[in-house]
C-alpha cells in the first residue's frame, strides 16, 4: 500500500504497490483499514499529521522517514521505533549511482527542472508539504 498523487501513482503501482491512495483526494488515516508494519514517510509532511500516521502501525513496527530536517515520531508505548535514514553521499557513491543509471540498471523520472537561481522558492515549496516529483536543479 503507498500514497501518491494522480502524477505519480502509475509509477508507484509500478515498483510494486498493491493498492494506492490518493492523497490529494483521500485522507489516509480514513483509507487504511488495518495496520501496518511499517511507515515509511519519503516526503516532507506537516510534523502533527506525520504523528497522526503513527496509529497505522501495529504494535512493535517501524517508522522510517528520509527527511532529514524533521522528526520521526514513534511510540514507545506500543513498541513502534522511528528512524531516520539520510546518506551523505561521497564520490564512490554517486560514481556507483551514475554507473547504474547509465547502464539503465537505475532510472531516474525527473518531472521538473529549475535554475539554481530558484532553489531558495523550492525549499519553501518542500517545506509547505507541496513539492511533488523530482526535481533537478541546474546551473544558473
Amino acid at each position: 500500500m503507498a500514497t501518491a498523487s494522480p502524477r505519480s501513482s502509475a509509477a508507484v503501482r509500478a515498483a510494486g504497490a498493491d493498492q494506492v491512495i490518493d492523497h490529494t483526494t483521500t485522507d489516509v488515516l480514513d483509507a487504511v483499514d488495518e495496520q501496518v508494519d511499517v511507515l515509511v514517510n519519503l516526503a516532507p509532511i506537516d510534523p502533527d499529521r506525520f504523528a497522526a500516521l503513527v496509529a497505522l502501525v501495529r504494535d512493535g513496527g517501524k517508522v522510517v522517514s528520509t527527511t532529514a530536517f524533521m522528526a520521526t515520531p514513534g511510540d514507545e508505548t506500543r513498541g513502534v521505533s522511528a528512524a531516520t535514514v539520510f546518506v551523505l553521499p561521497d564520490r564512490d557513491r554517486l560514481t556507483e549511482l551514475v554507473s547504474l543509471v547509465d547502464s539503465g540498471d537505475l532510472q531516474v523520472e525527473v518531472t521538473r527542472r529549475i535554475p539554481l537561481t530558484e532553489l531558495p522558492a523550492l525549499h519553501a515549496e518542500a517545506a509547505a508539504g507541496r513539492l511533488e516529483g523530482k526535481v533537478v536543479v541546474e546551473p544558473a
